[in-house]
């Protein structure tokens, strides 16, 4: 019979034998941050790409603990939430263990006591809520990349709202607003228009990691007016169905993302805070996308954070932009509690 040290022995010797050589990119699969961040990992490390939502961070990330294959990885644009931060924090320091290289980016609000953590843990963190990830990115990477990642990344900043910001702003600078801003545009409503079609988002973080622009991708313009058409559709249905409470207005999207029609839900309400929600069948969930006004002094992201997993779900993001998954019987009483705590503030 083998003793434990002799097995202990082969174990290790087995486990040197695995060569560590896979390279991989956990990045946000809704908006043009989390694919253009994508893109720049690839084109400055190569490797592979997955894309997520929010609520498949954890069930990806869990994934990787038996790949013993992984070298390095890197996770972008993909906050946390209360009811997932502490796993994460976990998961990642025992990929550590496993001589996993772990660099984690990005840009939202998080609790300062997981940023120590994972630091003791070693993962490798750049985390600034005034710039957008992709310009983070960028900026950490820049010597391994191309003149062309400055446009990527202004486009990331555009449609993140974030282009006024330091970093962005100088980034904004080098290039005609314009053309950058249709650029983004085009970018964003392909992203939006294809959520059900992840092999169509690898292959955009594909092209912007080979430097095209997109307008040089087939068919993106074409697709962004089909989206837009789409939008302008939007406009008549908020405004038959929308509802308000004292502190925001909210409206139920049935044939479309709630991303797309929250702006339309702030700005038709006249409140400071616009809530659209979209119910996901398959998870019994609500996807919320809440966006706020220039004047609300709430940081909505910290409040929406806290208020998700009262009811459940989790939720967090920006001052101004953020989003939360909600049980699909508590919205309501999610969506009031949030009027209510607005008007304490």
């Amino acid at each position: 019979m083998r003793t434990a040290k002799t097995q202990a022995v082969a174990a290790a010797k087995k486990a040197k034998a695995i060569k560590k050589t896979k390279v991989l990119c956990l990045s946000h699969m809704e908006d043009a941050d989390g694919i253009s961040s994508a893109a720049l990992i690839r084109e400055a490390f190569g490797g592979d790409t997955i894309l997520v939502d929010y609520p498949g961070l954890m069930p990806a990330v869990e994934s990787l603990l038996n790949d013993e294959k992984l070298k390095s990885l890197y996770i972008c644009d993909l906050g946390l939430a209360k009811n997932n931060q502490d796993k994460f924090v976990e998961v990642l320091s025992t990929l550590r263990k496993k001589k996993v290289s772990v660099t984690y980016i990005d840009h939202h609000d998080i609790d300062p006591e997981i940023v120590k953590r994972l630091e003791k843990a070693k993962v490798k963190i750049f985390h600034d809520v005034n710039e957008c990830t992709t310009v983070q990115v960028y900026d950490a990477y820049k010597k391994k990349l191309s003149d062309h990642s400055t446009f990527v990344a202004t486009c990331a900043a555009i449609t993140d709202y974030m282009e006024d910001r330091p970093k962005g702003a100088k980034l904004l600078q080098i290039y005609d607003r314009q053309f950058a801003l249709i650029s983004a545009t085009v970018l964003t409503y392909n992203i939006v228009g294809h959520q059900k079609d992840p092999d169509y988002l690898l292959y955009l973080v594909e092209m912007l990691s080979e430097s095209k622009y997109p307008h040089e991708i087939p068919n993106t313009f074409e697709f962004a007016q089909i989206q837009v058409g789409k939008l302008a559709e939007m406009i008549a249905k908020v405004k038959k169905s929308l509802k308000t409470m004292k502190n925001l207005g909210y409206m139920e999207i049935m044939d479309a993302g709630a991303s797309g029609a929250v702006n339309f839900v702030l700005g038709l309400s006249g409140k400071e805070v616009g809530v659209a929600y979209k119910e996901r069948v398959d998870h019994g969930i609500y996807a919320v996308s809440i966006r706020g006004s220039k004047s609300c002094k709430v940081h909505l992201g910290r409040m929406v954070n806290s208020l998700a997993a009262e009811f459940g779900g989790s939720g967090g993001g920006h001052d101004k932009a953020c989003g939360a998954v909600i049980p699909k019987d508590k919205i309501m009483a999610f969506v009031k509690e949030f009027n209510s705590r607005l008007n304490q503030k």
